[in-house]
């Protein structure tokens, strides 16, 4: 019998996924049958469900969407700070709840995995407040309400939630509705007269501008649109450049890219031509406090238009234009468009100077470089928040090289399981990660998840004794900066790992860092994992410049 359950795992498999991600619980154990049961779905059980909630952002950004499998109470809220993170970074995810019978609810039943007070709907009011489209599923409309549901996430690019009680899920459907998915769950929207008319605006505005700019952002990237705007760079030779948040956006390789801007602390030449520009194009970036260095950006109100996941303006405003505005529509219109004539401006970008390893004892800086110049084409590189981004996201990747970080919501342990999650979402491209031993201590369970699932990235872990981004803010040798002294090298056999599967590095030289990587990187049939031994005062320069702005906006 075809029931609720079998339609939403097709919906979710027509939307791209071959995972699911989550940890099990008696409210939704029946719904998890449904997925281990097919051949064409790999249910990716997590060590807790914060952990499951991340995997399913990483592998989101890689596929345009995920899906989370939660329990009512327990499960739902444990999830609810990663969910948090995708919301905050437009990251399409979407969590479902098991619930409990529909008629134990409506009897307001003690059971557990509640607050004993028979009131079962405020776990849903709760998400609806973090701003999240929720739907609790009932025995009417059920299958309308999960097309509104993926239609919103289709639509926005949002993460949304949905409970799903015991019973609903078993309630029969027509299995001949899925043939219609392809108009049902619409991808492609024809562009509008009045979206047409924005993307008009803009390439008037850019044939009078001197200096035109484009700006790519993460609701462009995770929104899998891209490639509208790499064809309109590339057709009228238009100058751009990304953020930490959503850096990769377009091919950085392209000889149209300027390099990373951050405001206050970007390199040159870089910063010159964002400081000339006089007029700045933004698809879908936010100027955030850590991506702008604390709101450093040299350009004004005055010169930007804002095209964003939710609203537009030009200039400050857009009243004179009403209508029913698409993110999608005006990406997708002005992609085609060609300008009076093609820019003729090109930028020559420094390549990153090749490291020459000695035996001196490893700094920051040196590692920095190190790591970049080891990466390889269509590869991706995961960093987590504090020194790994600070010190990597400056730097012009190799081609079709990826970008993952989360300097936003800015999630302490987030890295980790958010590479997985985009490693089983694209397997073809090796990660990287470079993370610090307090993010992963934190995150750390899912090192199970990574080899059960046979995966090969290549981990680098910044051992230096706690917290490098606070002890730069306040406490530079405060005890709750520091975190517990383990030895990573013996982690992946710890977890399950057979000797075949993984390979440990433990270095603390030029030498055996760039040795441990350049073995890394030609051993691509296994996990690597190498720690890095640090100095605890040692940062990169703009994460100490980045701490000294931050303190003096806290004080």
């Amino acid at each position: 019998m075809y029931t609720v359950s079998d339609y939403l795992i097709d919906v979710i498999k027509f939307m791209g996924n071959d995972h699911v991600f989550g940890v099990p619980g008696d409210y939704n154990l029946e719904f998890l049958d449904h997925i281990v049961d097919r051949n064409d779905m790999t249910w990716v059980g997590n060590a807790n469900e914060l952990n499951a909630a991340y995997m399913a952002d990483g592998y989101a950004k890689k596929t345009g969407f995920a899906a989370l499998v939660t329990t009512f109470g327990v499960g739902d809220l444990s999830s609810d700070n990663g969910l948090a993170g995708s919301l905050a970074e437009n990251v399409p995810v979407l969590s479902i709840v098991g619930a409990p019978k529909t008629e134990n609810m409506d009897q307001k039943l003690l059971v557990h995995h509640t607050f004993g007070d028979g009131e079962f709907e405020k776990f849903t009011k709760m998400h609806e407040v973090m701003g999240l489209k929720v739907k609790d599923l009932t025995a009417q409309n059920t299958v309308d309400d999960i097309n509104e549901i993926v239609k919103y996430i289709i639509k926005t690019g949002k993460p949304a939630y949905l409970t799903l009680p015991i019973d609903v899920a078993k309630i029969p459907v027509n299995p001949s509705i899925k043939e219609s998915f392809a108009s049902i769950f619409n991808k492609d929207e024809e562009v509008t007269d009045f979206n047409d008319t924005i993307a008009e605006r803009l390439v008037q505005a850019i044939n009078n501008a001197k200096h035109p700019l484009v700006l790519v952002g993460h609701e462009l990237k995770n929104r899998q649109l891209a490639h509208f705007i790499e064809r309109l760079v590339v057709n009228n030779n238009l100058l751009f450049t990304d953020l930490g948040l959503g850096k990769c956006a377009l091919n950085e390789s392209l000889p149209q890219f300027i390099g990373t801007y951050s405001g206050e602390l970007t390199d040159e030449p870089t910063k010159q031509i964002v400081d000339q520009t006089d007029l700045v194009i933004n698809f879908g970036a936010k100027l955030t406090d850590f991506v702008t260095s604390m709101f450093t950006q040299s350009f004004t109100e005055e010169k930007i238009i804002n095209i964003s996941n939710d609203d537009f303006d030009f200039f400050g405003s857009h009243r004179d234009l009403i209508g029913d505005y698409s993110f999608y529509q005006v990406v997708k219109a002005i992609s085609d468009k060609q300008l009076k004539q093609p820019l003729t401006n090109t930028v020559e970008l420094s390549s990153v100077s090749l490291v020459t390893p000695s035996d001196k004892v490893l700094t920051q800086d040196f590692y920095d470089r190190a790591v970049i110049n080891s990466i390889k084409p269509g590869q991706t590189l995961v960093a987590e928040s504090g020194t790994s981004f600070s010190g990597l996201s400056p730097f012009t990747l190799p081609d079709n090289v990826d970008f993952s970080a989360q300097p936003l919501w800015a999630s302490i342990g987030y890295a980790f399981p958010s590479m997985i999650g985009a490693q089983l979402a694209d397997n073809n491209s090796r990660h990287i990660l470079s993370t610090g031993e307090g993010s992963l201590q934190l995150t750390i369970q899912e090192l199970g998840t990574l080899i059960k699932h046979d995966l090969h990235p290549i981990m680098l872990v910044i051992d230096n004794n706690g917290y490098t981004v606070e002890r730069l803010i306040h406490g530079m040798k405060k005890a709750y900066n520091d975190v517990a002294k383990l030895d990573y090298t013996l982690m992946p056999q710890a977890f399950g790992a057979k000797q075949d599967q993984f390979m440990t590095f433990d270095v603390s030289t030029e030498s055996e860092l760039v040795d441990a990587l350049d073995k890394a990187q030609s051993t691509e049939d296994k996990f690597i994992l190498i720690q890095v031994h640090m100095d605890q005062e040692d940062a990169p320069s703009s994460l100490t410049k980045m701490g000294e702005m931050i303190q003096n906006k806290n004080n």
